[in-house]
């Protein structure tokens, strides 16, 4: 019997496309996008960012080093989230209403910046207990440390969890955790496997 739901935030709940974010930091650096990607990614630092190694003012430094030009920190955490796309990709009420039922965890690969945004402005997430962030837990998935805190925060045998990630790796992850996992396709797939599970809402 489930106790506890586990969702990924990213192309899970909600969808976003990096190339808006290369696209206006390029307009406000002068570079072309494929070349603001090419030095994002040219080290370890958005995987330090995403594992709590550095924090967001030391994030926003570095990057601005790499691109060369000075931003203003708000409009920087701005462009930095301007990725995520307007619509769930699974409906509120949906998940509201199993949250009405079931204990609710966030767990998601993610960084203070993106985080802090998203919290404040989709109300999606109000419908969470607990949220496992990997910034903060410091470790990602798929390390065992932050399944281990996913199970901590769930209150529950890992037997009775479900937990749901767009990518494979991440739900190989979660099952070797003992957690009951399924790689994420849509809303309606999702419904089928938690009614499957005897999930009800």
């Amino acid at each position: 019997m489930l106790r506890t739901l586990i969702f990924d935030l990213g192309r899970v709940l909600i969808s976003f496309d990096f190339q808006r974010g290369y696209t206006l930091m390029g307009e406000l650096c002068g570079l072309p996008s494929a070349t603001v990607r090419e030095r994002l990614f040219s080290g370890s630092l958005v995987t330090e960012y995403e594992s709590g190694q550095i924090g967001n003012h030391e994030f926003h430094r570095r990057v601005q080093a790499l691109l060369e030009t000075p931003i203003a920190y708000e409009q920087f955490c701005e462009v930095w989230s301007s990725i995520f796309l307007p619509d769930t990709l699974i409906p509120e009420p949906l998940i509201a209403a199993l949250h009405a039922k079931y204990r609710m965890v966030l767990l998601s690969n993610t960084n203070g910046i993106h985080f802090e945004g998203l919290r404040t402005t989709r109300t999606i997430l109000r419908h969470f207990d607990a949220y496992v962030l990997s910034h903060e837990v410091k470790a990602m998935k798929p390390s065992p440390l932050i399944y281990a805190k996913a199970i901590e925060e769930a209150r529950c045998a890992p037997a009775e969890c479900f937990f749901t990630d767009d990518i494979p790796a991440y739900v190989e992850g979660a099952k070797l955790a003992g957690i009951d996992a399924v790689q994420f396709q849509s809303a309606e797939q999702i419904e089928a496997e938690l009614r499957a599970r005897g999930v009800d809402w």
